[in-house]
């Protein structure tokens, strides 16, 4: 399986000549989700969803369809219709010959006065990746490589680090960055690898690697 990962918390899985998209949000690039056989979406926030870059998608292969919360399904259903199903914690699914699980049921806290909206994880092809979308959501079963959401309004790097403990994944790769900078990333990057007790990795928009 082949993991490229694209700006912010979006990335492209590929595996036997298909393509499967996380999260093309309005962070990502505008041709994230081109080409895609299938589209998870985590939650509804413009960072991990952008109606735009799903269209584009969607226009470009016809037979390309949505897997997502009921949150996004009931905005984009009708624009696709039968090409997009509603998931939620605890379902299992095939998209794009990938097997998926959907993990969580809410978005992490950003503060108490804010209410908190739906998310959830995706779990891929029984536990080699984990996308936990905006959440510190544990899969009940081992992750081999989790997608770790480094820098958001909703958390801290003690919790980041905590979250890598309690997950235990082989290797760690970082999302949701587009609001780190360049100087603060070898801060990251010391301390998480330093005190998560697992491999943390990161690459470059479009850069790529085997599973």
């Amino acid at each position: 399986m082949k993991l490229t990962k694209m700006s912010h918390s979006c990335v492209r899985l590929e595996k036997d000549g298909r393509v499967l998209v996380v999260d093309p949000g309005g962070f990502s690039e505008e041709d994230a989700a081109v080409g895609a056989d299938a589209v998870l979406v985590t939650h509804e926030h413009p960072d991990h969803f952008d109606e735009g870059r799903l269209r584009t998608a969607m226009e470009a292969n016809p037979a390309a369809e949505i897997w997502t919360l009921k949150a996004v399904a009931d905005r984009v259903s009708a624009a696709f219709p039968g090409r997009v199903h509603t998931v939620g914690h605890g379902d299992a699914f095939t998209a794009a010959g990938f097997d998926v699980q959907a993990h969580g049921e809410l978005h992490a806290v950003i503060h108490p006065d804010i209410p908190r909206i739906t998310n959830v994880g995706y779990l891929v092809e029984g536990g080699k990746l984990f996308h936990p979308g905006d959440a510190l959501t544990v899969p009940d079963q081992p992750v081999e490589t989790l997608m770790l959401p480094v820098m958001a309004p909703w958390n801290k790097i003690s919790e980041v680090i905590d979250y890598v403990r309690e997950v235990r994944p082989q290797r760690a790769y970082d999302i949701h960055d587009a609001l780190l900078t360049d100087l603060a990333r070898p801060i990251y990057d010391r301390q998480i690898g330093a005190l998560g007790g697992s491999e943390h990795l990161r690459l470059a928009p479009r850069d790529a690697v085997q599973l």
